[in-house]
Parts: structure tokens; C-alpha cells; sequence
């Protein structure tokens, strides 16, 4: 039984320098559909041909090729995230919110991969 319950929903978090660029460039070459950018957050999101998986571009300046990181959507991310620091799950500092839109924890493998849990904070359920 695992330790916690994940939703049914994956997003595939990458770096890149310009993600309004970088949308366009997904959709233009694999045909994947922008869901939304959020500016003030520095993160557009796409949806790919895969139900329930989309691609998450974060700006940053000096990104990481090859640093993807999967985010697994959580109902509860504050119980999930005890459960598995309880569990001795290390997680990278606290829980990140962004009122409104999301709140999002990153926590690591036994070989140190990054992954991610994710709550939607919108209170429309997307």
C-alpha cells in the first residue's frame, strides 16, 4: 500500500530560457496544445497527446537541459508531504504556495531525482 495517494494527473516540470517561445515551439513541432501562461509566476503549461501528462515550462535564465522533474498531482499536499517525510522521504526546504494558483513541494529518490508534489490552490479543480 503506498505511503501516499497521488491524483491522476502528471506534469513533466523542464527549464527553459523564454517559455512563451518555447511554447510555441512544442505546439509548432508536437502538435501540443498551451493550457495557460502564468506570468507572475514565470510558468506556462501545455497539454500533450497523452491524457492526463502535460509539460510545464519554468523561465529561468541559466535553465537545466535535462533536468526534468516529474509533478505529481496531490489532493492534500500537507498531509501527503508528512506522510512521507514520516516515511524518511527528504524534501527541499518547505512547501512553495502561490495563493491562488498552487502549492508545490520537491522531495527526492533514494539516488537523489527530484520529484514533485503539486496541490491546485485555483478552486477550480484544473
Amino acid at each position: 500500500m503506498p505511503i501516499v495517494t497521488l491524483g491522476d494527473t502528471i506534469t513533466i516540470a523542464m527549464s527553459v530560457r523564454d517559455r512563451h517561445a518555447s511554447a510555441i515551439w512544442y505546439g509548432e513541432k508536437l502538435g501540443f496544445d498551451l493550457i495557460h501562461h502564468i506570468d507572475e509566476a514565470g510558468w506556462s503549461e501545455l497539454k500533450t497527446m497523452t491524457e492526463g501528462v502535460t509539460i510545464g515550462l519554468g523561465e529561468q535564465t541559466e535553465p537545466s537541459p535535462g533536468n526534468a522533474v516529474p509533478v505529481f498531482a496531490i489532493s492534500d499536499i500537507d498531509k501527503g508531504r508528512k506522510d512521507l517525510e514520516a516515511a524518511g522521504v527528504k524534501f527541499d526546504g518547505e512547501t512553495m504556495r502561490e495563493e491562488g494558483m498552487v502549492a508545490t513541494a520537491t522531495f527526492y529518490d533514494p539516488d537523489g531525482n527530484a520529484l514533485m508534489l503539486a496541490q491546485d490552490l485555483s478552486g477550480d479543480g484544473a
